[in-house]
């Protein structure tokens, strides 16, 4: 079925679920607090994380996305150690953002692009390392265009 809406040429189709009455109004909570349109797009949103998940775990697939850190700037050496690691998987580390907050504190965001199992083993040996408060990798189910005319 082709939503009439739709300008991209993309096709949507529908489909019908059935959910309790608690989910369905937690869901429409859910909705409302988001901000999302609707409950369509919603559980669009949903089902698109699941399915970057499962992506995610079948570890081959080339995935873009970032693994944010926070860390105590103070830890003898972590700095180093991060630019090390960054540097040591210069195929796979697109760009960084670094950012000092306060009490010794920095968030550094790092944009990424590989095979999504090798993209988890770097965020793991980041989140390890002495002085890492947080580290997660977010991926999505796309690839950045090349980087350079030449590749």
């Amino acid at each position: 079925m082709r939503n009439s809406n739709d300008k991209s040429g993309d096709s949507v189709s529908r489909i019908s679920i059935s959910l309790e009455r608690d989910l369905l109004v937690e869901l429409d909570g859910m909705v409302e607090a988001r901000g999302f349109e609707s409950r369509s797009k919603a559980l669009c949103d949903m089902i698109h994380q699941h399915l970057v998940e499962h992506k995610r775990q079948l570890g081959d697939k080339i995935m873009a996305g970032t693994i944010t850190i926070f860390y105590d700037r103070t830890a003898h050496g972590l700095q180093k150690r991060l630019s090390d690691l960054q540097y040591h998987y210069i195929t796979e580390v697109i760009s960084s953002l670094h950012v000092n907050l306060e009490e010794h504190r920095s968030m550094e965001v790092i944009l990424v692009q590989g095979p999504a199992r090798k993209l988890q083993a770097i965020a793991d040996e980041i989140g390890i390392q002495k002085g890492m408060i947080a580290c997660r990798l977010q991926l999505v189910a796309a690839i950045l265009p090349p980087l350079h005319p030449l590749t």
